[in-house]
């Protein structure tokens, strides 16, 4: 496994290894307790920012539902100890179902996401199902997705895409249709070439991207579900579990 530095995106190992320690002088009593008194009252990582799960409102979790007709979300419950699930259904006939972006929340550049979720799809072909996605239209924006996942021939594909329209493939791994894979993205939101994002399936590092731009023109926000204008003639479902935002890994771990 990789486990180089991302910019802005603090990296730790599964196994655990421990820090050297740095020799300092010793605290005076005083000081001490206010010190562990401090050490008490900070949390080791801020909590989970967003609760995107199902259970916790339904579709309401997103801004928005982008089902082009007669494509749909629904939430199915399969007693598998999940509770509610979303199943996003890209019927024949449309290019997509998606959930976009995240309701009540304004993202802002300049610090890092980090998104976990399960997902699962019907077919080794649903084609997007992950856009980090850019504001506006035309001219308003010049990355349009500068992140984006895509599931082709039973692989889960994933680029960054530079200013204009630069398709970069940043890395790939095996995908097997009906079965779950825990998802982890860490965004390094940054507007010049400082930025970074890291992405781990199933525990596995399998992106570690430096020198991106994160963030465009308007800004950007997450979007799930099923897209694909080369797969319009047939259905795609994606399901996804579990939706979480925070500002580390181990926030939605």
């Amino acid at each position: 496994m990789h486990h180089s530095n991302v910019r802005g995106i603090p990296r730790f190992s599964r196994s655990g290894g421990r820090p050297r320690r740095r020799r300092g002088r010793l605290l005076a009593p005083a000081a001490l307790a206010a010190a562990l008194a401090l050490v008490q009252a900070t949390p080791a990582h801020a909590a989970v920012e967003w609760d995107g799960d199902a259970d916790n409102g339904g579709t309401a979790v997103f801004a928005s539902v982008l089902c082009d007709s007669p494509s749909y979300v629904y939430q199915p419950n399969w007693n598998d100890g999940r509770g509610k699930i979303f199943g996003f259904t890209k019927a024949a006939g449309s290019e997509r179902c998606e959930g976009h972006g995240i309701a009540g929340r304004t993202l802002t550049s300049g610090r890092t996401y980090w998104f976990g979720w399960e997902s699962m799809t019907k077919t080794g072909n649903a084609q997007t199902i992950f856009q980090w996605k850019s504001w506006g239209t035309g001219d308003e924006h010049d990355q349009n997705y500068p992140v984006i996942m895509k599931v082709e021939h039973s692989r889960l594909k994933i680029w960054y895409v530079a200013p204009g329209e630069q398709w970069i493939s940043v890395g790939s791994v095996a995908w097997t249709p009906a079965t779950w894979n825990k998802i982890e993205l860490g965004i390094n939101a940054q507007t010049s070439t400082s930025g970074s994002f890291a992405l781990y399936v199933n525990g596995q590092l399998v992106v570690d991207r430096q020198n991106a731009r994160t963030w465009d023109l308007r800004g950007n926000v997450p979007r799930w579900g099923s897209y694909g204008s080369t797969i319009f003639d047939v259905e795609s479902v994606h399901w996804v579990d579990g939706l979480k935002m925070g500002t580390t890994r181990a926030d939605v771990d």
